[in-house]
């Protein structure tokens, strides 16, 4: 005599942020000796949820949401928000091999020296990491500097059945300053910024300044402005 069963489960959403997991499952058998039962599964999958700064804050304070940093070490050491956990997806490669010492002059040469990043590989313990900190029903919200490492550390742990998880949106590079407790030498949404960028842009910034100041002190003295441009006659 065949035998039919069904059972169904579902997480409800406690979240204006989240959406709801459903999973469904059938199996259909016969209980006469020596036949197998087939088991027939269904399942609906959280989606990752993308935040701005301010829901991302009210899903810490009010879900109990904890925070993943997966950036690089040398970003999270120039900011990161407090009570976070850091798990970075991507570790500095020191390999040794031929072509990794070809690829890391060069990238050490351009990208490095501009922009201050490092040569990395992806970390190859980030699941396992995640894991031995957190269950899958845990709620996390994953963060990094422009919003694809978190992106992708997000969907890697959907696919490992991490059921409760959110990112905000372009990173921490759009969160205004205040907005998360943070600790480091800068603030959050310029941590991602080093090497000869930040030399220009300090260089820059002092040469405005020298302008403003000498078109105001033409403006407001003339005559003292004149008076100096005689001392220092064109050539």
């Amino acid at each position: 005599m065949a035998g039919i069963g069904s059972s169904c489960s579902s997480l409800s959403c406690n979240s204006n942020f989240r959406t709801s997991w459903l999973e469904f499952k059938t199996h259909r058998g016969r209980t006469i000796p020596g036949k197998s039962v087939v088991w027939r599964n269904s399942r609906i999958r959280a989606e990752v949820n993308f935040v701005n700064a301010e829901e991302a804050k009210k899903l810490i304070a009010v879900d109990g949401y904890a925070i993943v940093d997966v950036r690089d070490k040398s970003q999270f050491e120039r900011a990161h928000i407090k009570s976070c956990y850091h798990v970075p997806l991507f570790i500095e490669n020191q390999d040794n091999d031929f072509g990794t010492v070809i690829k890391r002059t060069v990238h050490n040469n351009f990208a490095g020296l501009l922009f201050g990043l490092l040569f990395t590989k992806p970390n190859p313990n980030f699941l396992q990491s995640v894991r031995s900190q957190f269950s899958p029903e845990s709620k996390l919200l994953i963060v990094c500097q422009e919003g694809l490492r978190s992106a992708a550390a997000a969907k890697e742990l959907e696919q490992a059945g991490f059921q409760n998880i959110a990112c905000i949106t372009s990173g921490l590079q759009s969160v205004t300053p205040g907005t998360f407790d943070s600790i480091g030498s800068t603030e959050l949404q310029n941590a991602g910024k080093a090497g000869l960028v930040t030399v220009q842009g300090k260089i820059s910034a002092v040469l405005g300044t020298v302008l403003v100041c000498a078109f105001l002190f033409v403006t407001f003295f003339p005559e003292q402005a004149e008076k100096l441009l005689q001392i220092f006659p064109a050539s």
